[in-house]
């Protein structure tokens, strides 16, 4: 864990925190040990509330909305796995074979979890104001060029406004398909605007394949348009 420790920029009181957050459940299920699912679930929460002060403070004069809108591109799978990037997160996973064999460290959405999961670890072996500092260390360049309009907008956000801009109605997502074996889940998940079934996406998770869709659903929204 020295090696992974160093790469991520924290000394660990407690290794098996860190080597639980870095467990992916394909490696889980092969060598019988704990997965990092029930870190990512508490570190989804962690990461919202840092990021939600940050920008609550950092623009004084925005609505909720758009706090909302810079919050979700921020914590967004690619976002995420874009920061993980910065301490090599991809090569620390541990991944079951099947995994390893199709691409495991490239996607986005096993790298997002384990980004998330790795926070959690942090807070639960320190406290609140340590996990803060890190990961505010890692993401204030890319906050703030989200807070400037230089990176790319949530496509999930982005339909909703659009939707909402022109009056069609609500924006759902359904799942109309779950494929693969439990490492090596494929998802196609389909938008529907004002109850009428649109654009589907596929993807390695739900999420993933949601911001599919709705990338899918803007472009053809768009296209209408012309």
């Amino acid at each position: 864990m020295n090696k992974a420790e160093r790469l991520i920029g924290h000394k660990f009181n407690d290794s098996s925190l860190l080597k639980t957050a870095l467990t992916h459940s394909s490696y889980a299920n092969e060598n019988h040990t704990r997965d990092n699912e029930r870190l990512e679930f508490l570190g989804d929460s962690v990461l919202s509330i840092i990021i939600s002060e940050y920008i609550f403070r950092r623009m004084q004069n925005v609505d909720e909305g758009d706090l909302t809108k810079f919050r979700a591109t921020l914590v967004c799978e690619q976002s995420l796995a874009a920061v993980a990037e910065k301490i090599s997160l991809n090569e620390l996973v541990f991944l079951g074979r099947g995994e390893e064999r199709t691409g495991g460290r490239q996607r986005q959405s096993i790298i997002s979890d384990a980004f998330e999961a790795v926070l959690a670890a942090i807070y639960l072996d320190s406290d609140f104001e340590t996990a803060r500092k890190w990961l505010l260390a890692l993401m204030t360049d890319r906050i703030e060029k989200v807070l400037k309009g230089e990176l790319y907008s949530d496509y999930k956000t982005t339909l909703q406004e659009i939707i909402q801009k022109d009056g069609r109605g609500a924006v759902s997502y359904m799942t109309v398909e779950e494929t693969g074996k439990e490492h090596n889940k494929q998802f196609t998940v389909r938008v529907v605007i004002n109850g009428v079934p649109r654009q589907s996406g596929v993807g390695h998770s739900k999420k993933e394949a949601e911001q599919a869709a709705a990338k899918a659903a803007i472009m053809e929204l768009r296209n209408e348009k012309v």
